[in-house]
């Protein structure tokens, strides 16, 4: 077996070039792979496709490269916590193919499973099948390119739309736990969309908290095989790169303590 661990987050992502596409894990601030992210920021690499769930917040995760104009088209499913992801949208900066969560997320799966297309009952009847849904605006605000027109077919006296899988060239992603042949184990809602990038991308990279030698995961909690991941990179917890943000904090106000008339 091969060890694939790298020194560090620039090694792993530098043959990651302009205009490559890649699929990045997690889900709101959830599992998301900080470490490599900044390192492509850092390493200046441009003109990214990215295939996410959302597009990180203004400041953290692909909002980092968003910001600096690195992305110049997104497949993302939900997009509606990055201000500058909406201003660049709609000023005609960046081109956004919207994809029903369950339907991305099986792009993925199925890419993985070397599965081309599948036929799935989401978008049937609305824009993601008929065609016509705008995915760039020039800065007038006028539609310069809208999705395509899908086969659908009736199966069982239902229709269904035929949505292809996705194989980006590299996949990035995020594990609480991994080995130097990089089997993986995601922490709880880490588990989001990390498994599914990891099994898509052509070469995926995985950061994680915890190294551990061949042989010290328990099998039977492995939640994805090294035949999937291809470089690991250590990111402890307390690094620079291992903070975990909270992407919305609500707490309650404690009740005003009572006075003595009012207990009485």
């Amino acid at each position: 077996m091969i060890d694939k661990v790298v020194a560090s987050a620039e090694e792993a992502v530098a043959d990651i070039g302009d205009g490559a596409s890649l699929a990045v894990g997690g889900f709101g601030l959830c599992g998301i792979p900080v470490a490599l992210i900044d390192a492509l920021h850092r390493q200046g690499t441009s003109r990214l496709t990215t295939i996410s769930n959302n597009c990180g917040v203004d400041d953290w995760g692909l909002g980092v490269l968003l910001s600096d104009g690195r992305i110049e088209r997104t497949i993302s499913s939900y997009v509606g916590e990055n201000r500058e992801f909406a201003r660049q949208f709609l000023a005609g900066e960046l081109e956004v193919v919207l994809t029903p969560q369950g339907t991305l997320a099986e792009k993925l799966r199925a890419g993985g499973a070397g599965i081309p297309a599948f036929y799935t009952a989401a978008g049937v009847g609305t824009l993601v099948a008929e065609g016509g849904l705008p995915q760039k605006y020039d800065a007038e605000g006028n539609v310069t390119l809208a999705s395509s027109p899908k086969e659908v077919r009736t199966f069982n006296g239902s229709e269904f739309v035929l949505e292809e899988s996705l194989t980006p060239d590299f996949a990035l992603v995020h594990a609480q736990k991994g080995d130097r042949h990089g089997n993986l184990v995601f922490h709880a809602t880490a588990m989001n969309f990390n498994p599914l990038c990891a099994m898509a991308g052509k070469t995926t990279i995985a950061e994680v908290e915890e190294l551990v030698e061949p042989g010290e995961l328990d099998p039977e909690t492995i939640d994805l095989p090294g035949i999937f991941v291809q470089r690991v990179v250590h990111v402890p917890l307390g690094s620079p790169h291992g903070e975990k943000r909270i992407e919305k904090r609500t707490v309650s106000t404690p009740p005003a303590p009572q006075t003595t008339e009012e207990a009485s």
